[in-house]
Parts: C-alpha cells; structure tokens; sequence
C-alpha cells in the first residue's frame, strides 16, 4: 500500500479480555460509500472505534490520510463520528454551545465559531434552536444535531453507527436524504443489508474477521442467504456454550 489517502489497516489485531474481537484486518478504504455489514457480536462497533481512534490496536496499525488516529488535533478535520445514541456524543446544555465546540476545537475563536453556527443554523432553517436545550429536542433532533455539528468541522471521512436506529420512517427518510448529499466520505456500519444497497463497496465482517468485501450486488445476496440459513436454524445455541 503505497497511498496515504484514506483510511489504511494493516494487519490490525483488536484483543479485549484476553478475547481477539478483531482478528489480522488488512483494509484500504478510499470509496465515496462504503457499507461494513455484519450480525451483532461480527466486531463491527470495534472496528469503528479502531478506526476512529478512540481504541489502539492490540499489533498492527491504523491509519487515516497516514497520520496516526490518536493524534486528535490532527484528525478532527479529517474525520468525524455519528453515534448510534446521540446521547453518547451531546456534550452541552444549548444547540449552539454543542455546535461551537467543534470548531473551538479546531482553534477557531469564539467569534468565529458563533458567526459560523448562527449562519448554519440559518441556512438550515433552524435558527430557532440556537438558545434551546438539547434535551428537549426529539431523539431524531438530537441524531441531527450530531450530524450538524460534524458537519461544520468539515472532516473528509464519516463514520456513521447504525445511523437509522431508533428513528421513525419520516426521520430515517430526511436523513437518508441529508446524507446522500454529503460531499464527505460515508462508512456506514450496519446490521441491515437495505441500508448499503447503493455503496460503493460492502465488508461483511463476521466473528472479527473479513467474510466477503465487494460490490453490493456480490455481497448483500450473500450476506442475506447465510443469515436467512441461520434464521431457519436456532442461531443463538453458541452463546451457552
């Protein structure tokens, strides 16, 4: 692998308890849309917070645009984080308190980062939620205002959580909208194969390790076979074992 774009594992081993839940991953991701698909447990919340930066490798290496993702400062304007629960990731009591904080992060002053979010609050026909607490917006306002202040960091690279859980059909539908829009990078890590019909290219992740990788017309139908094979079985007898 002789580019830094993107984001590169080489060989990364992820081992918690004693436990490998990533196992010798080896990935260049490049695409516009990539989806990484598996059943729960498949290890696919590790691999975000591997790639992300929020855990190290146990051996191997993870690299984003060739810079470690450790680094914070130097990440933020490379990638961001849309978690599954909004709550995981609401730091601030008002709208424009959790907006600006990004920005400050990434040196801007006060001034600027005011200036910036009361013009995208603007342009997003939702001046009139500058002064409001964010815990009486909605659970989809909420994944909103993630998405939002995301947005004003301008990473190159998205990392979305199962980003349609817990949303109702007309709030999936706007988001779907919103982010098929979006200029950045999307890795959309999800048990639901619909979701990545349109990627670029799917990685069906199963028990930590690479199951398929590929266009979404090569995986998904495979995908969908071995899980509706398991359905028909009692696919949870393993877990007393």
């Amino acid at each position: 692998m002789t580019t830094t774009a993107g984001i590169t594992l080489q060989n990364a081993t992820v081992t918690l308890g004693g436990k490998p839940i990533l196992s010798n991953l080896t990935l260049h991701l490049t695409q516009p849309r990539i989806g990484i698909i598996g059943r729960n447990g498949s290890g696919k919340t590790t691999l975000l917070r591997l790639m992300a930066g929020l855990i190290p490798p146990t051996t191997g290496s993870v690299q984003i645009d060739g810079l470690n993702p450790t680094d914070r400062k130097a990440i933020l304007p490379r990638l961001g984080i849309l978690f599954q629960n909004p709550d995981h990731q609401i730091l601030f009591p008002t709208v424009a308190e959790e907006l600006a904080f990004g920005l400050r992060q990434q040196g801007q002053s006060q001034a600027a980062a005011d200036q910036a979010v009361t013009h995208l609050l603007a342009t997003e026909s939702r001046a009139h939620w500058a002064k409001a607490a964010t815990h009486t917006l909605s659970q989809g306002q909420r994944h909103y205002l993630c998405l939002l202040a995301i947005l004003l960091m301008q990473p190159q690279t998205i990392l979305l959580d199962e980003p349609f859980a817990g949303l109702d059909l007309p709030t999936q539908i706007r988001l779907a909208r919103r982010l098929a829009a979006l200029p950045q990078r999307l890795i959309t890590i999800t048990h639901d194969p619909a979701s990545l019909a349109s990627c670029d290219r799917v990685i069906w992740l199963e028990s930590g390790q690479i199951r398929a990788d590929g266009p979404p017309a090569a995986v998904l139908p495979a995908f969908t076979a071995a899980m509706t094979e398991l359905g028909e079985r009692d696919a949870d007898t393993h877990l007393a074992d």
